[in-house]
């Protein structure tokens, strides 16, 4: 048999083992550094119910990532009303933007204001569009920028919004506009927008049941898993790829890749200097997670909001109340989620407990998301380093270089949001799992790296309670 080892047990990673395990020609190993799979997508127990490491929703309408899904999750799951509006000022706004709500929150004037910039806008355009601030300018005004969009990137990306490239806001706000918004409001439109999904499945034991339960499978297929494994050391001989953990050195002739990008070509023995200079230009953004326990509060009905409020530090906030019952394990409270962006050298990734509580109390109050300390019962503090691809101004020629220089070797696929630097959903994630599954049988040959997180698929289906019904 032919051995395939795989780095990390995300949902690329792990997809893409589970899939290459159901065939009898290879044998895989799958190596990951923490104690569990799923990555950034699991779940954990956490003051007293099931709580995933931020909001992960899934939704897709690529048939094939779909029937992978359900295979894997079966009938545990349910159908989840999405509610996930921006906070400002107080207020509540509906997300993807509808108009009418805009206008009875903003005001008169101030939505006078705003239609006033985006026809001004439609006239005299803005000159960058290729960032992130043009982008978004010319497609909803100065004005609306400024309020719905500005403060909440910049809070993510921690750099000014001019600075980052326009790839961000084609991704998650594809190419949606205050235009469309108004069509959509009215029922003008023939086809829904992508970034209007109503819906999404839920599996009722938390988002990472879908990991933990492909990782079951893929054992059951005869598949290996190394955890709590740092690999050391990476080469090619030009036939065999040899990895090295714990003075273990594997070989393989076939290499997938999901750890982050850079850290893979700092051990793989092969990179030279320029390359590894190169990818010095790739950054990742960590996350900070701070969960909050709450004793008799009733608070936002929304599964998470973007906080677009410059009064409140964190970006966004879930409530885990409003997903589904069964991850509550009948724990009254209410637990919140409170996430922070940072940089390895920031003062939130490197402050005590003690000054997180602060942090997170401030929001609490200033969001009027409590009305005292004493409705808090308990914290709890997660890390998630290098968890978000930073598309600044620099990254698109650094990572054109590394990967000419990565499609030299044979039989070696970097996928997932850290290993090929997408900023991917879980869902598209999957998908690079499967076909660089399709790609090692033998049976397609995918370009991987050309892949966009706003592909089309010809054979389109959607989820829904009953299970998967065609478009």
């Amino acid at each position: 048999m032919k051995k395939v080892i795989i780095i990390g047990a995300g949902p690329a990673g792990l997809t893409a083992a589970y899939e290459i395990s159901k065939s009898k020609e290879f044998s895989c190993v799958l190596i990951e550094k923490s104690k569990y799979v799923g990555g950034m997508a699991r779940s954990v127990e956490l003051l007293g119910q099931t709580v995933d490491i931020g909001p992960h929703r899934f939704f897709s309408n690529d048939t094939r990532v779909n029937k992978l899904w359900l295979e894997v999750v079966g009938k545990n799951y349910q159908m989840v009303d999405r509610l996930t509006r921006i906070f400002y000022k107080g207020k509540y706004f509906d997300y993807p933007l509808k108009p009418i709500n805009a206008f009875l929150n903003l005001g008169i004037k101030e939505t006078i204001f705003c239609l006033l910039s985006f026809f001004l806008v439609k006239l005299f355009p803005h000159k960058r569009p290729d960032t992130f601030e043009g982008w978004v300018t010319n497609r909803f005004g100065a004005r609306l920028y400024s309020i719905f969009f500005k403060s909440y990137t910049e809070k993510l990306w921690g750099i000014p919004c001019e600075n980052l490239t326009s790839e961000f806001a084609k991704q998650r706000i594809k190419n949606f506009s205050l235009g469309e918004a108004i069509i959509a409001a009215f029922n003008l439109g023939k086809k829904k927008h992508k970034t209007l999904v109503d819906q999404f499945a839920y599996p009722l034991f938390g988002n990472g049941f879908v990991y933990e339960k492909m990782k079951e499978l893929y054992l059951e297929n005869g598949g290996i898993i190394y955890f709590d494994k740092s690999i050391k050391e990476i080469y090619f001989d030009g036939l065999h790829y040899s990895i090295n953990f714990d003075d273990v050195i594997l070989k393989s002739e076939f290499l997938i890749s999901s750890m982050p990008i850079t850290s893979f070509l700092q051990i793989f023995k092969n990179s030279p200097e320029s390359i590894i200079n190169q990818s010095a230009n790739l950054k990742f953004r960590n996350t900070l997670l701070i969960y909050v326990s709450l004793e008799n509060v009733i608070t936002f009905k929304d599964q998470w909001l973007y906080i677009q409020d410059e009064n409140i530090l964190s970006g966004r906030v879930t409530n885990f109340n409003n997903w589904v019952k069964t991850i509550k394990n009948n724990n009254g409270r209410t637990v919140l989620a409170f996430e922070y962006w940072c940089y390895d050298k920031d003062y939130i990734w490197n402050c005590e407990e003690t000054e997180l509580k602060k942090i997170v109390q401030n929001d609490l109050i200033n969001g009027n998301f409590i009305k005292s300390l004493n409705n808090i019962v308990d914290y709890a503090f997660i890390k998630v380093p290098m968890c978000y691809p930073v598309y600044d101004k620099d990254y698109k020629d650094s990572l054109d270089n590394v990967i000419i220089y990565t499609k030299e070797f044979k039989n070696l696929h970097l996928i997932g949001r850290y290993g090929a630097f997408k900023y991917n959903n879980q869902d598209h994630s999957i998908l690079m799992g499967l076909l660089t599954a399709k790609n090692i049988a033998g049976k397609e040959e995918n370009d991987l790296w050309s892949i966009n997180t706003d592909y089309e698929y010809h054979e389109s289906s959607t989820i829904t309670a009953t299970g998967l019904v065609n478009n």
